[in-house]
């Protein structure tokens, strides 16, 4: 979805000054004064084109534009904001976190913008800076996030509109496809409801800062709480910036009894109630990526 460039990023306006006295009327002009202003109206209406070669006129620039995908990290949200603007790495970082930032973000938050930087494609001008980039797409996401359709369907599952921001990161980087999403968010939901611990390696990864599906028993053990294989319950925070599809599939999962589900292969993820058969699952996922890098 693409966000026009209509002032998102300026400043909010001040308020308007008091009005001053109006000043004196002047004389109004005789009949022989305005047909010689109009006279000079006309002449200088046909000079100013003859002066404006077409080499003359005034450049428009033309806006760049910013793809931000649903799932980023703010890590990396913040990367490409700095290559967008030309501006040195770290310093979008920086302009998040400053104390005059005040990115408009839920409390629960606690200043954190992750998963409050709303995937989309912005249009990126010279004037641009990261602080109203970043700022606009916090903007974007509580207009999106904040509706009551959105509060009401989390209401439903024992969640908060954050928490439900939460799950959708969740959502958002375990589904192998959109037509996924409905069901991961089941499991999710099953295994809350249940007090099983989620057990999903995309918190792992965002804990230790890296995107793989390779998993050991030592990452299983870290000391994190985005480690929900030890933890139960959701995480501190969204662990990336999701889509409103993903967030639609919290509100609105799937029906069914699943607790695990693997992705054997690419388009085939497999969900079940049945450990013994997501461990059969399982095996067949590790023969397969076994096969794709022997």
């Amino acid at each position: 979805m693409t966000y026009r460039q209509s002032s998102p990023y300026a400043p909010p306006r001040r308020p308007r000054r008091p009005s001053l006295p109006r000043p004196p009327r002047r004389a109004r002009l005789t009949r022989r004064g305005r047909l010689a202003l109009l006279l000079g109206a006309v002449v200088a209406a046909i000079t100013v084109p003859l002066l404006l070669l077409p080499g003359d006129e005034p450049a428009v620039e033309k806006p760049r534009t910013l793809l931000v995908p649903e799932g980023w990290r703010s890590g990396q949200v913040y990367t490409a904001v700095d290559r967008a603007l030309g501006l040195p790495e770290g310093t979008a970082r920086k302009a998040a976190s400053a104390p005059g930032a005040a990115l408009p973000l839920p409390a629960a938050a606690g200043g954190n913008p992750e998963g409050y930087l709303f995937p989309a494609t912005y249009p990126v001008v010279a004037a641009t800076t990261p602080e109203g980039l970043l700022r606009y797409m916090a903007e974007t996401a509580g207009k999106r996030f904040g509706t009551e359709r959105i509060a009401e369907g989390a209401k439903a599952y024992g969640m908060s509109t954050y928490q439900a921001v939460i799950a959708a990161s969740i959502v958002q980087a375990e589904a192998d496809s959109p037509a996924d999403m409905a069901k991961v968010a089941r499991v999710v939901h099953n295994r809350l409801a249940r007090g099983m611990a989620l057990q999903m390696d995309s918190t792992l990864n965002y804990a230790l800062g890296r995107s793989t599906v390779d998993t050991t028993t030592a990452d299983t053990k870290i000391a994190s709480p985005y480690n929900t294989y030890e933890r139960k319950g959701l995480p501190p925070t969204p662990i990336g910036n999701p889509g409103e599809q993903a967030l639609d599939a919290v509100i609105r999962p799937a029906d069914g009894d699943w607790l695990y589900f693997v992705t054997v292969a690419p388009g085939d993820t497999r969900f079940t109630a049945d450990y013994a058969l997501h461990q059969e699952n399982v095996a067949e996922f590790n023969a397969n990526r076994s096969a794709r890098t022997s």
